[in-house]
C-alpha cells in the first residue's frame, strides 16, 4: 500500500532532509516515528532533499508499507479505522510530540502510479528577506534572512524576471557529477509584504543544488545597486559559478508547494521524469 504523506518542518535543527550517521535529519526523524506505528523498517521518498536550515510547509513524501505493516494500521479500532491511510498523520504526531519541530499534516491513501519525487511537475519555494525598511522581527528570526542597507524591490523583481525559461542554470548551482543543471524557471518574482519584508516567490520544475539561494543572492546584488539588471541573465549564461554575488543562508528559504498532474497522468510523468533527470536532486 502506498501512502502520501503531506510534511511541514523547521529546518532550523536539522541537518537536511536526508538521513546521515549521527546527524539528525528530517528524514531519520520521520522514518523511525512511522516504523514505531507499523513495526518494522519503512522507507520515504520525498518531492525534494531540502539541504541543511531549510523549512517546509508543503513537502511531500511518500512510503510503501507491506501487508503486515499495512495490517497494523487497519487493525485499529473506532474512528480511525474508518479511514486507516489518514489516521496516520495523527498517530505520527503522538509520536512526534506536540511541540516537535516536524510534523505529518496529512496522509493518505496514494493515487495508482504516483510518485512523491518523479510524479511532480514543479516545486515552489519562499525566500524572506529583511532590508533595513523592514527592521527587525524576533518572532521571525528563524525563517527571515535580514541585510543591512536597504535593498531595490523593483530592480530586484524586474532581474528575476529576466532568468524564467528553460535555461541551463550551471552558474547558479553547486556543481554535482554527471548531474544536468538545465531547468525550466516557470516563476521568479519579488515584492514586499504588508510588514515591509520582501518575499520572492521561486518555481520550477525542478530545482539543483543551491540554486534557490544563488538566484537569491543574485537578485540582492542587484537590489543593492552592485549589479545591473540584465548582468544576471549575462552571468546565467556564462555557465560557470561566479563570486559577482552570494548564495543567501539557508534560513530564508522554505518549501511551500508542490504540484502534480491530474491522477491518470501520474504514472507516465514519472516514467518521462526517470527517463529525463534520474540523477538529480531536486532541491534548492
Amino acid at each position: 500500500m502506498r501512502i502520501r504523506l503531506d510534511i511541514a518542518y523547521d529546518g532550523t535543527h536539522f541537518r537536511g532532509w536526508a538521513k546521515q550517521p549521527t546527524l539528525r535529519t528530517v528524514q531519520g526523524t520521520l522514518e523511525p516515528a512511522l516504523a514505531r506505528i507499523v513495526g518494522s523498517d519503512v522507507q520515504f521518498v520525498v518531492a525534494g532533499r531540502t539541504d541543511a536550515g531549510v523549512h517546509a510547509t508543503g513537502q511531500v513524501a511518500h512510503v510503501d508499507l507491506n501487508e503486515t505493516q499495512w495490517a497494523r494500521i487497519e487493525a485499529r479500532h473506532g474512528r480511525a479505522a474508518q479511514d486507516p491511510a489518514g489516521s496516520i498523520a495523527g498517530r505520527m504526531r503522538g509520536v512526534l510530540g506536540a511541540y516537535s519541530d516536524v510534523t505529518v499534516t496529512r496522509s493518505s491513501i496514494a493515487p495508482e502510479g504516483f510518485d512523491a519525487r518523479f510524479s511532480a511537475v514543479w516545486r515552489r519555494y519562499r525566500y524572506r528577506l529583511a532590508d533595513a525598511e523592514a527592521g527587525f522581527d524576533p518572532l521571525r528570526r528563524l525563517d527571515t534572512t535580514s541585510i543591512r542597507g536597504r535593498l531595490d524591490e523593483q530592480a530586484m523583481d524586474a532581474a528575476a524576471r529576466t532568468l524564467i525559461g528553460l535555461h541551463d542554470f550551471a552558474a547558479y548551482c553547486k556543481p554535482r557529477e554527471e548531474a544536468t543543471t538545465i531547468r525550466t524557471l516557470l516563476d521568479y518574482r519579488w515584492e514586499r509584504d504588508a510588514d515591509g519584508v520582501l518575499v520572492a516567490e521561486v518555481k520550477a520544475d525542478a530545482f539543483c543544488h543551491s540554486m534557490v539561494r544563488a538566484l537569491v543572492g543574485g537578485c540582492v546584488a542587484v537590489g543593492e545597486g552592485r549589479l545591473d539588471i540584465g548582468d544576471l541573465v549575462v552571468l546565467r549564461d556564462a555557465l560557470t559559478r561566479t563570486s559577482e554575488f552570494k548564495v543567501l543562508a539557508a534560513r530564508g528559504l522554505t518549501l511551500t508547494e508542490v504540484g502534480y498532474p491530474a491522477d491518470e497522468l501520474l504514472a507516465a510523468r514519472a516514467e518521462q521524469t526517470r527517463a529525463r533527470r534520474d540523477r538529480n536532486d531536486d532541491r534548492p
